[in-house]
């Protein structure tokens, strides 16, 4: 993309995201991702008046010496925005694309972020970790990001949900609220999302297009799968095609939500189509 092009873009996504943020999302966001009061910075030996609530049973049973925790006020929060670059992102039957539809609802979250004085950072994935941005506060920052979301392109095609939460649970040590962005079209992921979400506060947002959920009755049409490139013939001439297309997409819906709600995980679904101001509201209020 021409860089004329693309500095014009996200001017167009600046000013509708950050005003959106500013007027609709700003009381929402901070109550619901506030800094949690106190958060543990280090263990010390025990000194005659400290609070016998604070030892560390954990430390003292090792150095068989009393030891305590010690908490400093957290005055800030970190956020990770977990980015869907795989090749099904690139799908839309309407006026805009998937990824288009998570760079806005992510330009929101950011822009969110820095008027609450937090640091906001990036995973971009597919099967793999395709870029890291590390956290920072500020504008500049947040544009930067914007133009990333705008003009990245992935190396692969595919989608692992793994290998990006096992980064983030590695990458940021400390507790941080992450939004995981992406269609959830994927193979198991459960066990890398219970470890994420136990050190971290995810969050999970499934976007997804409406042609997705079902299939139109008009004769053969030609399916490609975005990520592995292979095509198929369907005849949707017949209810039966049309039928199990739905229960499968029916059956995938329940679960990732099924999985989501187990392990304790927020999450809302945004079709392309719908206005996402509405869902995201009720998920700040929710939380």
């Amino acid at each position: 993309m021409e860089t004329t092009e693309l500095l014009k873009k996200v001017r167009v996504i600046e000013i509708k995201t950050r005003g959106l943020s500013r007027n609709i999302f700003a009381g929402e966001y901070h109550s619901a991702f506030k800094g949690r009061g106190m958060a543990f910075s280090e263990v010390r030996e025990y000194q005659y008046g400290d609070d016998i609530r604070s030892i560390d049973w954990n430390v003292t049973a090792r150095f068989n010496h009393p030891y305590v925790k010690i908490f400093e006020e957290e005055r800030e929060l970190t956020v990770m925005l977990l980015v869907d670059v795989s090749g099904s992102s690139v799908f839309g039957s309407s006026s805009k694309l998937k990824k288009n539809m998570i760079t806005e609802i992510s330009a929101v979250l950011a822009f969110s972020a820095i008027q609450n004085n937090d640091k906001t950072g990036v995973i971009f994935f597919s099967d793999r970790v395709e870029k890291f941005i590390p956290p920072k506060k500020g504008r500049k920052h947040i544009l930067h990001i914007i133009r990333e979301l705008i003009d990245f392109k992935p190396e692969s095609t595919y989608t692992d949900l793994v290998e990006p939460l096992r980064y983030l649970t590695n990458a940021i040590k400390k507790r941080c609220t992450a939004f995981l962005l992406s269609d959830f079209i994927c193979n198991d992921f459960e066990e890398a999302l219970k470890i994420a979400n136990n050190k971290h506060a995810l969050v999970a947002l499934k976007i997804y297009d409406r042609r997705e959920t079902e299939l139109p009755a008009v004769g053969f049409i030609k399916l490609k799968d975005a990520e592995s490139g292979k095509e198929i013939w369907v005849d949707t001439f017949f209810r039966s095609s049309r039928n199990n297309y739905a229960e499968w997409w029916k059956d995938q819906t329940i679960r990732i939500e099924g999985l989501l709600t187990r392990c304790g995980i927020d999450h809302i679904s945004i079709n392309t189509e719908e206005d996402y101001i509405k869902p995201l509201v009720k998920l700040f209020k929710k939380r």
